[in-house]
C-alpha cells in the first residue's frame, strides 16, 4: 500500500475511536452515514477513506466494527509500537503526559526530560523525568522515536535541533514556534492559540446578526 495522505491518516485514527465507542454500545456493525455522523464528515468520504485501505462494508449490514478497529490498527500503528518521550514537564507537559499515557497500547510513553533539577527524578503518571542532559543515552536505550515538544517558545527551535541529532524521527510540536527540520524526520505541529481564536472568529461570526 502507498503511503496514505496525513488528512486519512487522521481519519482513521478518528473512526477508530468512534467505532470503539460502538463497539462499547454493544453494536458489531456500523454504516458509513453513521460513522459520517459521528465525525461530522460525508459518508462519501467514509467510504473513500475506507476504499483507500482495502475494506469494504457487507452488503445490508454495514462494516463490521471489530474486524474494521483491527484493519485500522494494522495500516496505522507500527507493529511492535513504538517509544515516546515528553520534552518540557511544565503544566503542559504534566498534562500530556497524564492524559497520553495508555491511550493507545502501541505507543507507549517511556520517558520525560527537563532542565529543571526540581523536576528531574519526577515521575508523573509512571513515566519518570530525566535531564535533558541524558536524552543521547536514554533514546539509544529506551528506543524512543518520537518525541512531544511542550518547551517554552525560547527553547523550542534549539530543542527541536537536538532531539533531531539524538537520533528522534518524530515530533510532536506544542509549542506556539513554527520549526523546520529534515525531511528525514516527521513534523506536525499543532498551535492551541490559533486552534482557540479560530473558534472564536466562528463563535463572533455566529453572534453577528443577520445582514451584518
Amino acid at each position: 500500500m502507498k503511503t496514505l495522505p496525513g488528512k486519512t491518516v487522521e481519519r482513521l485514527s478518528q473512526y477508530r475511536r468512534a467505532l470503539a465507542a460502538t463497539l462499547a454500545a454493544n453494536r458489531s456493525y456500523v454504516f458509513s452515514h453513521e460513522l459520517a455522523a459521528m465525525l461530522h464528515i460525508t459518508a462519501v468520504q467514509v467510504r473513500r477513506d475506507l476504499m483507500l485501505i482495502g475494506y469494504g462494508s457487507v452488503m445490508r449490514k454495514g462494516y463490521d466494527v471489530r474486524e474494521l478497529i483491527n484493519t485500522i490498527g494494522s495500516i496505522i500503528d507500527a507493529p511492535n509500537g513504538l517509544n515516546v518521550a515528553i520534552i518540557g514537564m511544565g503544566n503542559l507537559g504534566r498534562a500530556i503526559t497524564g492524559y497520553f499515557r495508555g491511550k493507545r497500547t502501541n505507543m507507549n510513553v517511556v520517558a520525560a526530560f527537563d532542565v529543571d533539577p526540581q523536576k528531574v527524578d519526577k515521575v508523573v503518571a509512571g513515566v519518570r523525568c530525566y535531564n535533558i542532559s541524558q536524552m543521547r543515552k536514554l533514546r539509544t536505550d529506551l528506543d524512543i522515536m518520537v518525541a512531544v515538544l511542550a518547551v517554552p517558545a525560547d527553547q523550542a527551535v534549539s530543542m527541536a535541533s537536538m532531539l533531531v541529532s539524538n537520533g528522534i524521527k518524530g515530533i510532536m510540536n506544542f509549542t506556539t514556534v513554527p520549526l523546520n527540520v529534515p525531511d528525514t524526520v516527521y513534523l506536525e505541529e499543532f498551535d492551541m492559540i490559533t486552534s482557540i481564536e479560530k473558534v472564536a472568529y466562528f463563535v463572533k461570526e455566529n453572534q453577528q446578526p443577520a445582514g451584518q
